[in-house]
């Protein structure tokens, strides 16, 4: 026996997801159906087949975990431990108190219940499909306003000839005669018995006389959909839209997975947005800051609102108007933010200039306040 870990290609720390991800690749690689006649993709398949089975479920991949790290894997025929054994050594005083004896009849009924029972195996269940991701690309006003987009997604589904059966229309799977639909066979190791997936049927407890056409018996096959996603007014950059059901088709009959939407929105040339607020920045002259004006500043989502601005303004001076922001998803709006910029001419005229002046020659020394 190998290292679980090691045949899907997963650290021992990996999640289920990563070890699912793992399973799914190297399972479609060296399926018996694809590759017809490949001794080594067939003894592949029964490998990863045979970690997944254990590693997929929690108590088994505990007690495997346990059994690996004291080296009940060295176990010898006819009973007892050889000191060492395994990749850490073995010692019967780590079971039970008071050095209490671990034999391989004691080892017989943990791996009895690690893999599913000594000649007792189960077929492999229904299992639900991956979940997918893609995205979109909306625009800024698209963003507050909500749009409706098609989205394409190339992914593995339910054949549309067998839905699903592997079997050719018209014909079903039949219940394996080496396993009797178990799953498993048995797998003498000296001191006890250690079920392992049938070569026959590969773990599916049936097999299939006459596969499929279109998908070769797996059940499966890729296909390009489009599906309509609406986006939501007042979206976010980043979000995720959920679609259920509509990501891999499951296994033996399972339910699909779910299809996450991440929606990107483009920037804008005039608005950027924070939260559910939006900012705008807007020039003013170095007069109308001084006296004060009346502005129209375009709003998000389209037309224009009148802003008044106070004498004596001071660059990015920030006016707020209510209610003028993105729209939020739990209803409401957010706040236009108008920040103020105060431009300073970098070439004047002589007119220009003889008025700076005068105006200069009247005004306080801000220095002599703010540097004392």
């Amino acid at each position: 026996m190998g290292d679980f870990y090691q045949t899907l290609g997963v650290p021992k720390g990996a999640s289920q997801d990563e070890i699912k991800k793992a399973f799914r690749k190297l399972a479609r690689e060296n399926h018996p159906d694809k590759n017809p006649g490949d001794n080594a993709s067939e003894e592949k398949f029964k490998e990863v087949s045979e970690a997944y089975e254990t590693l997929s479920d929690p108590e088994k991949r505990k007690q495997y975990d346990e059994l690996s790290r004291l080296g009940a894997f060295g176990a010898r025929p006819g009973g007892g431990f050889r000191p060492g054994a395994g990749p850490q050594g073995f010692d019967p005083s780590m079971f039970g108190q008071g050095g209490a004896q671990f034999d391989v009849g004691d080892l017989g009924d943990i791996l009895g219940g690690l893999f599913g029972g000594a000649g007792r195996g189960r077929r492999r269940a229904a299992e639900r499909g991956a979940d997918l991701q893609v995205g979109v690309t909306v625009s800024f006003d698209d963003s507050l306003h909500g749009v409706t987009v098609r989205v394409p997604v190339d992914k593995p589904d339910t054949c549309g000839t067998c839905h699903g059966s592997g079997a050719k229309p018209g014909t079903t799977p039949k219940v394996c005669p080496e396993c009797q639909g178990r799953g498993a066979i048995s797998r003498n190791l000296g001191g006890f018995a250690m079920p392992q997936a049938c070569p026959r049927c590969h773990g599916n407890g049936t097999i299939i006389e006459q596969p499929c056409a279109t998908c070769g018996g797996s059940g499966v096959q890729n296909k390009t959909k489009r599906y309509t996603v609406k986006i939501p007014p007042g979206v976010k950059d980043g979000s995720k839209i959920r679609i259920k059901g509509k990501g891999e088709a499951g296994l033996r009959g399972g339910p699909s997975g779910d299809l996450y939407v991440r929606v990107r929105v483009e920037s804008d040339d005039l608005f950027e947005r924070r939260g559910d607020d939006i900012v705008l920045e807007v020039p003013l002259t170095i007069a109308e800051a001084a006296l004060g004006t009346s502005v129209k500043v375009p709003m998000p989502g389209g037309g224009r609102v009148s802003l008044k601005v106070p004498a004596g303004s001071q660059d990015g001076r920030t006016l707020r108007v209510k209610g003028k922001g993105a729209p939020k998803l739990k209803g409401g709006h957010g706040d236009l933010h108008v920040r103020l910029r105060v431009q300073v001419p970098d070439k004047l005229t002589k007119e220009q200039r003889q008025l700076f002046e005068k105006l200069g020659a009247t005004l306080p020394d801000p220095r002599a306040t703010a540097l004392g």
